[in-house]
């Protein structure tokens, strides 16, 4: 595949996998399952055609379970201070763990 033909499938597949995550967080009022379909099949497109998923959609979903996450709903989001400041989601569907460090954005905030 060429260059430009590389470009065009990555923009298609970024614009699919947006609207995928769009539709998920529309549909997990009413279908929790059907939304976790949805982040299923978006992360199937990124890994078949080696696109990265936008940091703002990753943050959404559970990687263990695939679901959806909805805060208060389904994920628990915790601010802990130590060993290093990070922010901790916990599914509530399966009981992972992600920890999102924040050092690194509140020192780009100070400068």
């Amino acid at each position: 595949m060429r260059r430009r033909e590389k470009k065009a499938v990555k923009k298609i597949v970024l614009g699919r996998i947006h609207r995928l995550f769009q539709l998920a967080e529309l549909e997990f009022p009413k279908h929790p399952e059907r939304s976790k379909r949805y982040v299923e099949i978006a992360r199937r497109l990124g890994m078949k055609n080696k696109v990265r998923i936008p940091r703002k959609w990753k943050r959404r979903f559970c990687k263990r379970c695939g679901a959806f996450w909805v805060p208060g709903k389904n994920l628990l989001v915790r601010t802990k201070p130590r060993p290093q400041p990070h922010v901790e989601y916990i599914c509530l569907e399966c009981g992972a763990r992600r920890r999102v460090p924040y050092l690194r954005e509140k020192l780009k905030t100070k400068h």
